[in-house]
């Protein structure tokens, strides 16, 4: 039953990718960005959210939205699957992620995503790399567009954090912005690179944003890591 779930959860995703994405690339390039955002990215996560819930039993249960500031901020969760990247762009409007170049190379998905001004970079080159989140972020942040960072890096393993970048506090010093916290357990349904979904309630919490005047990349990393993981633990437990 999980993998016949799993398969039609998996048919209808690529199907409204391409549907969505299609019409992104044909109509996305003349609306103005904010509308833009609603008509592409807003509409597609809430409709492979709701497909997820309907083919797969997957609930989510969010707190803390009433931390979001009114302004642009830095935010940082950890990163267990996908559904974390298609929950926080539902709920944090507008928001840009950082993500590799090549993704934007994907066939419909990537081409839409183009659109929305992401930050694009190549990891295999590490300090141009960061060097691109600072610029390219602040001139997202100016705008008024937050900036989705997953200080992992690479999706892991469901209650356990990974070594944490500093690209997300920096950009924030940089741009003189409030740092977002999130965390959740969304590999306890969805786990990284694996085909099945599993049915079952996944927990968000959003913390409150984080001044970061007076402080540094470091201390704001370890601040921002300390919490997550005394919340997942937490999630973990209930």
């Amino acid at each position: 039953m999980m993998y016949l779930r799993s398969l039609c959860f998996f048919s209808g995703y690529v199907v409204i990718t391409i549907v969505w994405g299609s019409l992104g690339v044909l109509l996305g390039w003349a609306l103005p960005y904010r509308l833009r955002f609603r008509a592409i990215i807003l509409a597609w996560t809430r409709m492979v959210l709701w497909w997820l819930q309907v083919s797969c039993h997957v609930r989510i249960d969010l707190k803390g939205l009433e931390n979001i500031p009114d302004s642009a901020c830095v935010v940082l969760s950890n990163h267990q699957s996908t559904l974390e990247t298609l929950l926080l762009q539902s709920v944090l409007v507008p928001v840009t992620t950082v993500v590799k170049k090549q993704l934007l190379y994907i066939p419909f998905f990537g081409w839409a995503y183009a659109l929305l001004k992401p930050i694009s970079i190549r990891r295999d080159f590490p300090r141009q790399a960061l060097k691109e989140v600072i610029r390219q972020g602040r001139q997202r942040l100016a705008s008024g567009i937050s900036v989705l960072i997953f200080p992992e890096g690479t999706r892991g393993s469901s209650g356990r954090l990974g070594k944490f970048h500093r690209s997300g506090p920096a950009l924030a010093l940089a741009a003189s912005v409030p740092i977002l916290p999130v965390v959740h357990n969304s590999g306890k349904v969805w786990r990284a690179r694996q085909f099945l979904k599993r049915s079952g309630d996944v927990r968000f919490v959003i913390g409150r944003p984080i001044e970061v005047q007076g402080q540094t990349p470091k201390a704001l990393t370890e601040q921002v890591r300390a919490w997550m993981q005394s919340e997942l633990e937490q999630l973990d437990q209930g």
